[in-house]
């Protein structure tokens, strides 16, 4: 049944006048047609952002020589908490910037549609 806001005879919890409003799935989820499951469209959205960063040289540091262990309540040597999460959100900003660099040194050069200029008759 084709619901568009609210209809009464929708069985659909994404219909209901309670539940409207409300953030969530309301879209056919494209699991029903492909198969795959969110962790599988993360990994293809990984493998195709790596495969970019690879196109023009950019590589992945390796991790296997990082040590991740948990942190003990009053360890001196951890920093505090803001410069961990602006650490975080500089290293995600560097991460943007080289994926768009590598996003348009990848792609074809196209003509420029707009010039900054006019052109003199």
């Amino acid at each position: 049944m084709a619901c568009r806001i609210y209809c009464a005879g929708c069985k659909g919890k994404a219909h209901r006048r309670e539940t409207l409003g409300l953030r969530g799935r309301r879209v056919l989820v494209s699991r029903r047609w492909t198969g795959k499951t969110l962790p599988d469209h993360k990994a293809d959205r990984a493998e195709f952002v790596r495969q970019i960063l690879a196109a023009v040289g950019i590589q992945r540091p390796d991790p296997s020589r990082l040590i991740v262990k948990p942190v003990e309540p009053g360890d001196k040597n951890v920093p505090p908490r803001e410069h961990l999460i602006m650490a975080s959100i500089a290293q995600r900003i560097k991460w943007r910037a080289q994926y768009e660099t590598a996003r348009l040194e990848a792609s074809p050069p196209g003509e420029q549609k707009h010039s900054a200029t006019q052109i003199a008759a």
